[in-house]
């Protein structure tokens, strides 16, 4: 996904895409669940068919993040003695969610790269800056530390990412906003 050194241009049909003012970039395909509790802090892209469940508790996502094709969020749900109960989730800056992922986290931070088709289970934390490759099944209640690269299913840590990081995925987002142009003839 971010391996490519120059971003190749991505173009969509401008009328598939609501941008707002803060610059976020939303397909119209995608279900937004109590709209009112989701935030989109600015120049975030979220692709078409995807699912965000602020109906069930608020989610916050910061700046210059990317959620791909057919991703689901929603906030992870906690067994009380009496119930139960969804808590809020919140979602760092410069994040990226690659298609076909479904994301269950208590909490993700800034820098963070999921793969494709992953599974990301409930009550999960991903620290800054960590990796989790494609096709990763994340346990409950798992916590992914800073700058860790996890794989597997069950996932679990198979590597470290260098200190460069956070660079990386700063100027990794900004190209793909940058890069996510509507069609000209649009």
């Amino acid at each position: 996904f971010f391996v490519i050194m120059e971003q190749q241009d991505v173009f969509y049909e401008s009328s598939e895409y609501i941008q707002t003012a803060s610059g976020n970039k939303v397909s119209r395909t995608c279900v937004l669940c109590g709209s009112k509790n989701i935030v989109l802090n600015g120049k975030t892209i979220v692709q078409s068919e995807c699912i965000i469940r602020g109906d069930l508790a608020n989610i916050n996502i910061g700046r210059q993040c990317v959620v791909g094709k057919r991703v689901v969020v929603t906030p992870s749900f906690k067994k009380l003695s009496h119930g139960g109960a969804f808590y809020p989730l919140s979602i760092g800056d410069n994040v990226v969610f690659e298609d076909d992922s479904i994301i269950n986290a208590a909490q993700v931070g800034s820098y963070v790269h999921v793969g494709k088709n992953c599974v990301i289970s409930q009550s999960c934390i991903l620290k800054d800056c960590c990796k989790i490759e494609a096709n990763t099944v994340l346990p409950p209640d798992t916590i992914v530390p800073p700058f860790a690269i996890f794989a597997g299913s069950p996932g679990v840590m198979v590597g470290e990412l260098p200190d460069s990081t956070q660079d990386t995925m700063i100027d990794a987002t900004r190209s793909f906003y940058r890069h996510f142009r509507p069609n000209k003839k649009s």
